[in-house]
């Protein structure tokens, strides 16, 4: 808990994030999070001592409707959050569709998906929610954000994905206190 808290706290005090978490928290789509790059590079930032800088290539909005899934839907929302922001990162992913994209077995739920996701670092993802707490999701817990350790999720099964997606975002080089575990 102490690190979810610690997360929570850092996250309030970047406005940009928690404009976008509200806005996200507008489209009302279930199982709703912003997560992965947006959130590990803000925090790996901070643990850097660096001032918050825009290394991510998107802002990750996952979530989980099995009675939706057409693809055009996240189209639309991207463009919804596009006019509303300006900005052109918004990814949206509806996750229960994403194990035919991925090859697995259908996911249950975001967590679910995020377990899949290729980094346990990188499967983390944050709401929030009506009552203006945040809630995190991060089915390998946080300490891996904190200890600044990148390892292979146990149940992203491809590890030369892994091993060349690590060296491909050659996350040292913006982050040198990070410790890669290669698979």
């Amino acid at each position: 808990m102490q690190y979810e808290e610690r997360l929570c706290r850092a996250l309030r005090q970047h406005e940009q994030i928690m404009q976008d978490l509200r806005l996200v928290r507008e489209l009302e789509l279930p199982d709703c999070y912003i997560g992965a790059g947006y959130i590990r590079n803000y925090i790996w930032d901070e643990l850097h001592g660096y001032a918050s800088r825009e290394l991510h290539s998107d802002i990750d909005v996952v979530y989980f409707d099995a009675a939706n899934l057409l693809e055009e839907r996240d189209r639309q929302l991207e463009k919804a959050l596009y006019a509303a922001t300006g900005n052109r990162k918004w990814s949206v992913k509806n996750q229960a569709r994403m194990h035919l994209q991925n090859g697995d077995a259908p996911y249950h739920s975001t967590e679910d998906a995020l377990r899949f996701w290729p980094e346990q670092v990188t499967a983390i993802a944050v709401q929030l929610a009506k009552d203006d707490q945040i809630r995190v999701c991060a089915p390998y817990g946080l300490e891996d954000l904190y200890t600044l350790v990148v390892r292979k999720s146990p149940a992203f099964t491809k590890a030369t994905y892994y091993n060349e997606r690590v060296r491909r975002k050659n996350w040292q080089e913006h982050w040198p206190k990070l410790t890669i575990v290669h698979a």
